[in-house]
């Protein structure tokens, strides 16, 4: 069983994002970059499969800028087998939107002919959480999303998956499509040595025009600006004063 897993290229986690000050959208200028978080778990757990037996070959693919290979080599050097790059932006403030890339996902899905894709829930820079929906509306195959569990039981997948009211099961046929939530695993850290030889994994790279996809944005961002600094808080002197405080601003009546 071939496993397709899409990473995508953003801000580090453990970075503090600044807005430009012309308000026109985030200053990446000298900003680290790594791989969506949500998308190392959904590749860790490809990789888990696969070291399982249950997969065959574990084959990454980004949507994105040039520079995307770097993000690429470290799936490689997490175990992915091979590795596709669609350059589909030459500015890294350029976001691919989720409809696009979904289009672009299921072109490949089609040459790839995998039975598995596992992706992140949402990227942590847009927040999203629609690519994975969109490629399984594209494809016609089932779907379940923020899996925390993921079982092959012959040609079904069973996922346990998080919901307000505790833990959901679901069963799909194969072929199918599973986005990864947090608590699905936590992803292993590449070593030297697998570093090394992801240098000579095979990375393919293509464009979008490649694969005849509009990729032109039908989104226009007016504006971006960091959330209002928090007030400073104050200290009362009683208890009667905090409701005096609470009900002047209406939070009890």
């Amino acid at each position: 069983m071939k496993v397709l897993v899409p990473v995508k290229r953003v801000v580090d986690y453990n970075v503090k994002v600044r807005v430009k000050p012309d308000g026109s959208g985030v200053d990446l200028a000298n900003v680290k970059m790594a791989m969506n978080p949500f998308d190392e778990i959904a590749l860790e757990e490809a990789i888990r499969l696969k070291e399982k037996g249950l997969a065959s070959e574990v084959v990454a693919v980004s949507v994105g800028v040039k520079q995307a290979q770097e993000t690429l080599r470290t799936a490689l050097a997490m175990g992915a087998d091979r590795a596709i790059l669609i350059v589909a932006a030459a500015d890294a403030a350029t976001d691919i939107e989720p409809l696009a890339v979904a289009r672009l996902l299921a072109k490949v899905v089609e040459s790839e002919a995998p039975r598995l894709v596992l992706a992140g829930k949402q990227a942590i820079d847009n927040d999203m959480n629609a690519t994975g929906q969109m490629l399984a509306a594209l494809l016609g195959w089932p779907q379940a999303t923020f899996a925390s569990q993921i079982a092959i039981e012959g040609e079904r997948i069973v996922v346990t998956r998080e919901v307000d009211g505790g833990l959901q099961v679901l069963s799909a046929a194969l072929p199918a499509i599973v986005t990864a939530d947090l608590r699905l695993n936590e992803p292993r850290y590449a070593s030297l040595p697998n570093i090394m030889k992801a240098k000579k994994k095979p990375l393919e790279e293509r464009t979008a025009a490649d694969y005849g996809v509009d990729i032109a944005p039908r989104l226009t961002v007016l504006s971006t600006r960091e959330p209002a600094v928090r007030a400073a808080g104050i200290r009362v002197g009683s208890v009667d004063e905090l409701i005096g405080r609470l009900t002047e601003t209406g939070v009890i009546g």
